[in-house]
């Protein structure tokens, strides 16, 4: 057996619970619908705790993969087709016509490709997820 000189690496980063819910118990504090807990970001990806307590409208990240990790409650994720805003000026939330909707779960684990438009159309009470969005490159 050959062992090979390397160099010491820091430690992985750990996060606390109690952290991540204070974090995500403020930002519901200011936003009761959508909560975000910020855990970490850095130039081409963010991770992120989410709580919804309501549907929202549609978004799409032109340069951004996304995935989701459901932990809390459930609902209906509507993604692909096209988003539509429903007025010139865009003061109503967008939605997603010609999308593929499908009720996720705690436990369940879904890839939003990059500019894949998306939306939760229901929330079952809560719907909580990991959530963690990594920059592509524009060819993907």
């Amino acid at each position: 057996m050959v062992l090979m000189a390397q160099e010491s690496m820091p430690p992985a980063v750990y996060y606390e619970s109690d952290e991540i819910s204070e974090d995500l118990d403020f930002s519901l504090s200011q936003r009761p619908n959508f909560g975000v807990g910020r855990i970490n970001s850095g130039d081409d990806y963010a991770i992120n705790m989410i709580r919804r307590t309501a549907p929202a409208g549609a978004i799409i990240h032109p340069n951004s993969a996304e995935i989701h990790y459901i932990v809390e409650g459930a609902g209906v994720l509507t993604t692909g087709g096209i988003s539509v805003k429903p007025d010139a000026n865009g003061s109503a939330p967008a939605s997603i016509e010609g999308g593929y909707s499908k009720r996720v779960s705690m436990g369940d684990l879904v890839f939003i490709p990059a500019g894949t438009p998306h939306q939760y159309t229901t929330v079952e009470g809560v719907v909580g997820y990991l959530e963690v969005r990594f920059e592509t490159s524009p060819e993907i």
